[in-house]
């Protein structure tokens, strides 16, 4: 084999939301890799860990016993950890393999990673050509975007250009996936099999606590067509009914929506699919088309109900345009899902009791609150690691549900309560679970309540 990809496991630890209602999704990044490779006459195989529900304890009896020349690994700033053992696992098993880290922790701190004796290389952004220069056998020193050792001195070259057309790739890996393993996030599909899809790259906002500006500044799309495309490779060879979009905001080019809603018209695809949005990139006429093409749900990351912190986190939305989002949501037809953060920086009492409210104001079908977590690669993680305020980087609690950041005007202790506050203020209202019953037509609405109900009533009240 030429390269075998891995991707870590992922442990939710007791006090996470995610661990009664998180996805399993497709390793994006390494199918792609995976499918380019293999265009280009490579071997290769995929392990998703995550999928298989395989700890580090039962690792090493997966991999295959003849070594692949090398060994690729991602991972987030959450799950590094993970990765890194893997790694001392491989390196032990396959002393001669070469390993080489990707994926977003990798890109921010390349140093911190390729410092790592098990670690050969890295690649950093957009790896799929550097990853094919690096499998081809060309010298590390010519080759952008990856960073290597030399003499023990670590090099990081030059980044690789953005690249420009997205429409070039070939289709995940599928075959090579564990497809019947993965699910969406509770509360997010409405019918199954549901699988995830990414189809741009980039995201218009510049918010200080997210580095989707890692893949520049200009968002690229694929056309509505290969979208399309893929969704009825999806269905035939894999059965799907229902797609989630993963997108960072699906909505940001209208046109390219509105041309992929008619072309599922046009083709009467049997299709119910969700998206993520912001609340300034879409208006009524594109949700009418969007609903009539079998989207449900939108989620719009709205996270503070107070003007002053949205401009601390540079949200660059207006809570007169919230309400006004919403309410057009809802005219269509479409469920909203909206996330809120608490613990931003100038965060008090009094706003986390302002976003609390301010969520129950907009009623939306869902809401989702996430502990304030500063990534590295982000400017909030810079301002909180120049001010002194990072608690530690014990990167496995980066992870939305513990507080990582001292703010000098609420204690970790009050941002802790007022995140299991926020669910319980918002869930258990009379109101709220008798619209969520009435909304009940049929066992398989009843079975995708049941998942995320029970784990909230768990996460609200055990301490």
């Amino acid at each position: 084999m030429d390269i075998l990809f891995i991707n870590p496991p992922w442990y939710k630890k007791s006090g996470n939301i995610w661990k009664s209602v998180s996805a399993c999704l497709p390793p994006f990044g390494l199918a792609l890799l995976a499918a380019i490779s293999r265009e280009k006459g490579f071997s290769v195989s995929i392990l998703d860990f995550n999928a298989l529900q395989v700890g580090l304890d039962k690792f090493e009896e997966h991999l295959p016993d003849s070594p692949p020349k090398f060994i690729g690994i991602t991972a987030t700033t959450l799950l590094i950890n993970n990765a890194l053992e893997i790694s001392k696992i491989v390196r032990k098993k396959y002393p001669n393999t070469k390993i080489i880290f990707g994926g977003v922790h990798t890109t921010v701190m390349p140093r911190e990673i390729l410092a790592k004796k098990e670690v050969d290389y890295i690649v950093m952004r957009e790896g799929e050509n550097s990853l094919i220069e690096l499998l081809s056998g060309k010298n590390p020193e010519e080759i952008n975007g990856i960073g290597f050792k030399r003499d023990g001195k670590l090099i990081i070259n030059e980044p690789q250009p953005i690249i420009p057309d997205l429409n070039i790739f070939p289709f995940l890996a599928y075959d090579i996936l564990p497809v019947n393993k993965y699910y969406s996030a509770a509360g997010s599909y409405k019918r199954e099999p549901s699988f995830g899809m990414i189809t741009s790259r980039g995201c218009p906002g510049r918010c200080t606590f997210c580095n989707g500006d890692l893949f520049g500044a200009r968002i690229r799309f694929k056309t509505a067509e290969k979208m399309v495309e893929e969704i009825k490779l999806l269905q035939e060879k894999h059965g799907i009914k229902d797609i989630v979009f993963y997108d960072d905001t699906f909505t940001s080019n209208r046109n390219r929506v509105k041309e992929f809603c008619n072309l599922i018209l046009e083709n009467k695809m049997d299709l119910t699919w969700s998206c993520f949005s912001r609340v300034d990139t879409v208006d009524l006429e594109t949700l009418k088309i969007m609903k009539e093409a079998g989207c449900h749900q939108v989620m719009y990351g709205i996270e503070s109900g107070d003007a002053e912190i949205l401009k601390n986190i540079q949200k660059r939305i207006s809570l007169e345009k919230v309400e006004e989002t919403i309410a057009a949501t809802k005219k269509a037809g479409i469920d909203t899902r909206l996330a809120f953060m608490i613990g931003n920086p100038g965060e008090t009492e009094e706003t986390i009791q302002k976003t609390i409210k301010y969520a129950i104001f907009l009623d939306p079908d869902l809401a989702i609150f996430n502990i304030t977590t500063p990534y590295p690669g982000t400017q909030m993680f810079a301002w909180a690691e120049s001010n002194n305020l990072l608690m530690h980087k014990n990167w496995e609690d980066y992870n939305f549900s513990m507080p990582v950041m001292k703010l000098p005007t609420i204690s970790s202790e009050k941002v802790l309560y007022y995140y299991k506050k926020a669910y319980q203020q918002f869930y258990m209202r009379p109101f709220y679970i008798l619209k969520r019953l009435m909304k009940i037509r049929s066992f398989n609405d009843l079975k995708r309540n049941f998942r995320p109900f029970i784990g909230l009533i768990n996460f609200s009240f055990n301490k």
